[in-house]
């Protein structure tokens, strides 16, 4: 039996061309009120929608943790895109320990 797989199905199960592409980021919060806080957000929001991306994740005050990948349907993060949301938290002075991921399939870790 051969192992090729048809285009139509290497589309169906995101895999090779149809790979996704994400990444994952971390790092310590701190803030001084809650005004800083909702800045924070804010400003990482409009980041994530100006570059037609999507995040999940999660945390509390003092540490928060996500994934991003592209808000298209077979789209993938870029390096750029990587290196945008890094230099954002890097800009930020109430962030800290800032830890970026590579670029990974969404689908299958990799």
């Amino acid at each position: 039996m051969s192992n090729t797989q048809s285009r139509r199905l290497r589309k169906k199960l995101y895999l090779g061309e149809f790979a996704i592409l994400g990444f994952e980021f971390s790092s310590q919060l701190s803030f001084n009120d809650e005004a800083g806080y909702d800045a924070f957000f804010d400003g990482l929001i409009a980041l994530i929608d100006g570059r037609e991306l999507m995040i999940s994740g999660g945390g509390n005050k003092s540490h928060f943790e996500g994934f991003v990948t592209s808000n298209q349907r077979y789209g993938s993060t870029s390096e750029d895109d990587r290196n945008a949301v890094q230099a954002w938290l890097t800009a930020q002075e109430c962030v800290s320990d800032i830890k970026v991921g590579e670029l990974t399939d969404v689908y299958y870790g990799s």
